[in-house]
C-alpha cells in the first residue's frame, strides 16, 4: 500500500510539473506573438519611411505633390488639438473621481453613476464623434475648430481617466485619512495634501494611457470634419487646424506609392510624440512612487 500510494503521488507531482511548464510555455507564446508583431510593425514603419525624414518633410504643409508634401501644419495642429484635450480632461476626470471616491454619498445613485463611467469607457469613438458635432459643432457654433475638437477628444479619454484615478485613490490605505483627520485637518487638506499626491502615480498611468489614445483617433475628427489638407496653422483655439491622424489618413488613401512612404514617416513622428509625452509622463510617476 505505502508503494502504491508513494507512485500515486510521484504520478500527481509529474502531472503537476508537467501542467506548470506547458502554462509557462503558452503564457511565453502569448508574449511572444505580440512583441514579434509589435517589432515587425515598427521595423517595417521604420524601414519604409526613415528616408522621407527630411528637414522639408519637417517644414512644409501638404501637398498634392509627393515631392513637396510636409507634415509642419498636422504637427502644429495636434500640439494645439493636446494643448485643449489634456488640461480640459485631467481636471474633469481627477475632480470627478475624487468627488466619488471622497465626497459622494455610497448610495445606489453613486454606484449607478460609476457604472455608466466605467461603461463610457468602451463606448466606440466614433459616437463621441458624433456627440461633438451635435454639440460642440451645431449647437455652439464652434465648427471644425481646435475647441471643438478638443473638447470631444476630452470627454472620449475622460472615463478612462475617471476609472484609473478612482482605483488609484481606492489603493490609498484608509489608516492614512484616519491619521490626516484625526491631526485635525479639514476634508480638502486631507484630499489635497495626503490623498491626492499618494494616488498620482496611478493617475498618471491612466493619463498616459488616455492620450496615447487621444492623439492617435482619427474617427472623431472625421465625423467633426477636421481637414486633411490645410496651409495654415491656428492662431487661436477657435481656428481650424490639421491634425497627425487625418493627414496620415489621407496620405493612406492616396494611389502614388511615393504616399505611403510618406504615411510611414508621419507614423514615425507621431510614434515619437507618442514617446516623448509617455516619458514625461512616467517621469512624473516615478518621481511620485519615489516619495509615497
Amino acid at each position: 500500500m505505502q508503494l502504491a500510494d508513494k507512485n500515486q503521488v510521484a504520478k500527481s507531482l509529474g502531472g503537476r510539473l508537467f501542467l506548470n511548464k506547458f502554462m509557462k510555455l503558452l503564457f511565453l507564446l502569448c508574449t511572444m506573438v505580440g512583441l514579434v508583431v509589435l517589432v515587425t510593425l515598427i521595423v517595417d514603419t521604420v524601414l519604409g519611411g526613415w528616408e522621407y525624414l527630411t528637414r522639408d518633410f519637417l517644414t512644409s504643409f501638404s501637398s498634392s505633390r509627393p515631392e513637396s508634401a510636409g507634415i509642419y501644419g498636422a504637427i502644429i495642429g495636434s500640439i494645439w488639438l493636446m494643448a485643449v484635450t489634456a488640461p480640459v480632461a485631467i481636471v474633469l476626470s481627477v475632480g470627478t473621481a475624487l468627488y466619488l471616491e471622497e465626497y459622494a454619498p455610497k448610495n445606489k445613485i453613486t454606484n449607478f453613476i460609476t457604472i455608466n463611467i466605467s461603461n463610457l469607457a468602451g463606448v466606440p469613438s466614433v459616437v463621441f464623434g458624433l456627440l461633438g458635432l451635435t454639440i460642440f459643432v451645431r449647437q455652439l457654433s464652434l465648427g471644425n475648430s481646435v475647441m471643438a475638437a478638443g473638447l470631444t477628444l476630452a470627454l472620449m479619454i475622460m472615463p478612462v481617466i475617471v476609472v484609473a484615478a478612482q482605483e488609484a485613490i481606492r489603493a490609498v490605505p484608509g489608516f492614512v485619512r484616519e491619521a490626516s483627520i484625526g491631526m485635525g485637518a479639514t476634508k480638502w487638506q486631507t484630499v489635497s495634501r495626503i490623498i491626492l499626491p499618494a494616488a498620482i502615480p496611478g493617475i498618471i498611468t491612466g493619463i498616459i494611457l488616455a492620450l496615447s489614445r487621444a492623439i492617435g483617433e482619427t474617427a472623431p475628427l472625421v465625423v467633426i470634419g477636421v481637414p486633411v489638407s490645410l496651409l495654415v496653422t491656428p492662431n487661436s483655439v477657435f481656428d481650424t487646424f490639421q491634425a497627425l491622424p487625418m493627414q496620415i489618413y489621407n496620405w493612406v488613401k492616396m494611389p502614388q506609392a511615393e504616399f505611403q512612404y510618406l504615411t510611414a514617416a508621419g507614423i514615425i513622428i507621431l510614434l515619437l510624440i507618442l514617446f516623448l509625452m509617455n516619458s514625461a509622463a512616467i517621469y512624473i510617476r516615478n518621481k511620485y512612487s519615489k516619495r509615497f
